[in-house]
């Protein structure tokens, strides 16, 4: 494929399934939404290994490090060859947020949740407030 030390970036954020169209990852470059080392970057900016890509895709930034060059796109198993999410927490923590926040600043008619937001919100208000809670031998339902 001539040169593999260097690949456009929209290619690369295709090919490792970062956006789902090549035409999506150009867009997001002329947008203003992709920046390589905080600066912002053209679709047809070449990238190397060890660059860190940060994407922004409202209300989270994402960070990935460049692992390997490709123009191909690959199947979800091999992505972790080729980029390593470097996202900092406290954009995850503003992703869980805002998935949370679905429900609780649901806009007025906007009907009722959707069966997976249902099951977001079951699992957000089960699990991080009672799964370690109680370590317990027995069954409270089981009646002896």
């Amino acid at each position: 494929m001539g040169k593999e030390n260097e690949v456009r970036i929209d290619k690369w954020m295709w090919a490792t399934r970062i956006f789902k169209t090549r035409t999506i990852a150009a867009e997001a470059c002329k947008k203003g939404r992709v920046s390589v080392s905080g600066t912002t970057v053209k679709p047809s900016r070449t990238i190397k290994i060890g660059d860190i890509i940060q994407v922004r895709k409202p209300p989270v930034t994402y960070s990935f490090k460049v692992l390997a060059l490709t123009e191909n796109r690959m199947g979800a198993k091999i992505v972790p060859e080729f980029l390593e999410n470097v996202t900092p927490p406290e954009q995850m923590e503003i992703l869980e947020l805002s998935r949370i926040s679905g429900f609780i600043n649901r806009s007025k008619g906007m009907g009722r949740p959707t069966k997976r937001d249902s099951r977001e919100l079951k699992k957000f208000t089960e699990q991080q407030y009672f799964d370690d809670t109680f370590d317990f031998d027995f069954d409270f339902d089981s009646e002896d």
